[in-house]
């Protein structure tokens, strides 16, 4: 009998476990296919992002900009561009007006990583 209740256990968690992963799966699905009509529609928003951003001139004046998904992301980009380039770059949290994933316009910096 004590096999059987802990065959039960282990497939009550197995059953536990799927549903968790299938619900997370969703809401993630969910967040890329917002993203993807909101590109699609050309639906500008304005939130709190980071921003790889490329300076150049002297005094320096922002010349690019370019989303980047998290701030480990960014600091290997930011080094890779400065080995490669004599601009200044810089990783910061900004607010933006975003069309999809893509920054349209950089309102304000809020914080320099």
């Amino acid at each position: 009998m004590s096999k059987l209740k802990i065959l039960l256990f282990l497939v009550l968690g197995f059953v536990f476990y799927k549903g968790f992963i299938a619900i997370k799966n969703f809401q993630i699905g969910v967040d890329k296919k917002i993203v993807q009509i909101e590109e699609i529609a050309q639906i500008e928003r304005e939130g709190e992002v980071i921003a790889l951003m490329m300076y150049l001139g002297d005094p320096p004046q922002l010349a690019e900009h370019l989303f980047v998904e998290n701030e480990k992301k960014c600091l290997e980009l930011k080094t890779n561009a400065e080995d490669n380039s004599n601009a200044y770059y810089e990783c910061a949290v900004v607010n933006a007006i975003l069309n999809g994933k893509k920054i349209v316009n950089i309102i304000e910096n809020i914080e320099i990583l």
